[in-house]
Formats: structure tokens, C-alpha cells, sequence
């Protein structure tokens, strides 16, 4: 199986060294501006890790052209950009793998629906999501992961295929939830810090219990299964991201509070426009999520707004 990685970011060369490392054919593209592939192509290392000299290295975006299997990591809100790009080359007969989370904010599509908007009939989408930071999986430290799929062939094909005992695989079961729970994950990671930087890292458990049950309500109105809610997708992946001094969420909502700038990714910055559009779309209650909204675009005070989740009226857990 030839597979071709674009994004040449932290999460897209851990996936490039991970796929090599089970063996697979493997090329890693990144535009030839871009510091990250620079690096790449001169020393074949970036901050985090190695690449073997058996992954191939392109600044040439026709390189998909040969692969079986197209796997993406990239911001999310530019993977329409990124598929009106690979248009000329008129893929056909091919796996695209997003290794991404997010909701696009001008329409409110999930990612696969992007690509199937984008591309021939005769391809196939799939996700691939769940904990983990590269800092770990690179030094051997185990996770748990999922893949899903509407097509259940190209699902398992994947999930046997990626599996290993560094990253264990998961038949994914409800591609809705899958990919709501992930993209919302990121939002309750910067809520999570947020409450870091005030000094009240206790309430995490609260933001957890609450943010499941909030984003379970809204992946059943768009159809999904809530359940997926408390899978690997979302709940599965909190400790990764609520807690870890590795996620970028956090560190960026704890930041924030402190009033400092932090100059990484952080998805879920972008992400709580969508999820805001969402709730608002499906009718869906998304207090944290409001909340988080309302103090990185309206400029409201965090401690007061966050205060304001536990004034809410008394009502019943459940």
C-alpha cells in the first residue's frame, strides 16, 4: 500500500514516522515554503522527532497521483483550499484518510463532507482520530485510536492494515459522532485550560461530565449516535487534551487567561465558531461552548463567564 501524508506539522509527521514504522510505503508531502518541510528535507527531524531515510520526502503535490491512499493533516478550515488543489489531478479509485478535527465555520460541514463535495464519486473518506501526542507515541508509549468510515470495506481495510501494538484500532461505528466529538473535543481542551489559568483546575471533572453530555445532545440532533459522545472521539480523548502539558488547547486557553500569546495551532479557537453555528442550526443548548465563544471573540470577562456555567438554574443531572 503506497500512502502519501500531507502537512508536515506536528500530527502529519508523527503519522509519516508511524506509518513507516509498520512498514508501509510512505511519502510526506509539504509545500516547499513551508519551515516545517524545509527543515525536513535538510536534517530530516523537526522538534519532536526523526524521519527515517525510508520515507520520501515532496515538495510536489502530484505525488498523490501514485498513492493509494491520501492521508491529511492540515488546519481544518483549509482543507477546501487544499482540494481544489488536488482537482487538476482528477484522483480517482483512492483512500483520502483525514488525521484532523474540525468543523468548517462558513458552512458547517464535517470534513468528510468537504472532501466528498471535492472529489470523484469512485474515492472513499475515512477518519482517523482519538488520543495521543506525538511527544509519547514516538517514544513508544502507547494509545488507543479509531477509524471510521461510511463504506465498511475501505473501514476495515484501514483499521487491519494501521493497526499495531503502539496504536490500537477501533472499528469506528457512527462517522457523525466520530467526527462532532472529535472536533468539540478541542473546545472543552481550551475551556479546560481556561480554568488552569484561573486557578480552578478542579472543576475539570465538572467541564468533563457536562462537555459529554452537551456535545452527546448535539451529535444526536445532527443524526449521530450519542453514545460516540463517550468514546474514543471525545471522553476517550480528555485526558489528552484537558490535561496534558502536550495539548495545544489547553496550553492555548491557559494562555489566553494569563494574557499571553500562544503561537501554535490550536483548533478549537476555530472550531467554537462552528460549534456556535451548530447549536444554533439544530436547536441544541451548548453552554460551554457559548461560554468559551463569548470570551475569545466578545471579549467578555472569562472569570465572570465562567462563574456563570454554575449559576445556571438547579436542574436535574440527567
Amino acid at each position: 500500500m503506497k500512502i502519501t501524508v500531507i502537512g508536515c506539522g506536528r500530527w502529519g509527521s508523527l503519522i509519516t514516522w508511524y506509518l513507516d514504522y509498520i512498514n508501509m510505503d510512505v511519502t510526506l508531502y509539504g509545500r516547499a515554503e513551508s519551515a516545517n518541510m524545509q527543515r525536513f528535507i535538510k536534517e530530516r527531524k523537526n522538534d519532536y522527532l526523526e524521519l527515517p531515510e525510508s520515507v520520501k520526502l515532496s515538495t510536489d503535490l502530484s505525488c498523490v497521483m501514485d498513492a493509494d491512499v491520501i492521508v491529511i493533516s492540515i488546519n481544518s478550515q483549509g482543507l477546501q483550499a487544499l482540494l481544489e488543489e488536488l482537482k487538476v489531478f482528477d484522483l480517482q479509485n483512492k483512500i483520502f484518510v483525514l488525521c484532523m478535527k474540525g468543523i468548517e465555520i462558513a458552512t458547517g460541514r464535517r470534513l468528510t463532507q468537504v472532501v466528498n463535495d471535492n472529489v470523484d464519486f469512485s474515492n472513499e473518506v475515512a477518519v482517523w482520530i482519538g488520543p495521543g501526542h506525538v511527544q509519547e507515541l514516538y517514544h513508544g508509549v502507547p494509545n488507543c485510536m479509531v477509524i471510521d468510515s461510511n463504506n465498511e470495506e475501505v473501514k476495515r481495510t484501514l483499521v487491519d492494515t494501521f493497526n499495531s501494538e503502539l496504536i490500537r484500532i477501533y472499528y469506528g461505528q457512527d462517522l457523525i459522532g466520530n467526527e462532532v466529538g472529535a472536533a468539540a473535543k478541542n473546545v472543552i481542551g481550551i475551556a479546560a485550560g481556561m480554568l488552569d489559568g484561573l486557578g480552578v483546575s478542579s472543576l475539570k471533572g465538572a467541564l468533563m461530565s457536562r462537555g459529554t453530555r452537551e456535545v452527546s445532545r448535539l451529535i444526536k440532533a445532527m443524526g449521530g449516535n450519542e453514545l460516540s459522545a463517550y468514546g474514543l472521539c471525545h471522553l476517550g480523548d480528555y485526558e489528552a487534551t484537558v490535561f496534558s502539558r502536550y495539548s495545544h488547547n489547553r496550553k492555548f486557553g491557559e494562555m489566553f487567561i494569563q494574557g499571553e500569546k500562544y503561537e501554535k495551532l490550536a483548533e478549537g479557537y476555530y472550531t467554537v465558531r462552528a460549534m456556535m453555528n451548530l447549536g444554533k442550526n439544530y436547536g441544541v443548548d451548548l453552554p460551554i461552548s457559548r461560554a468559551v465563544y463569548e470570551i475569545l471573540y466578545r471579549n467578555k470577562a472569562p472569570k465572570e463567564t465562567l462563574n456563570g456555567l454554575f449559576a445556571r438554574s438547579i436542574k436535574n443531572e440527567f
